[in-house]
């Protein structure tokens, strides 16, 4: 499946939860679709943990 065709459905299932359900359901369907997409990132191995939680270099301080 191509990313537009994927970006199309999550844009979709965005605009249902918006206009059913209120602000407050695209609130929780976005930060579920944000949560599935780090998710599948880790999965497929593109991201890993350490890369969000590498300690400071010495410079920096």
């Amino acid at each position: 499946m191509s990313m537009a065709v994927v970006g199309m459905i999550a844009g979709m299932a965005l605009g249902f939860a918006g206009y059913f359900g209120g602000f407050g359901a695209f609130l929780l369907v976005a930060a579920l679709g944000a949560v599935g997409f780090v998710t599948g990132r880790f999965l497929e191995g593109d991201w890993e943990l350490g890369d969000f939680f590498r300690q400071r270099d010495e410079r920096r301080r």
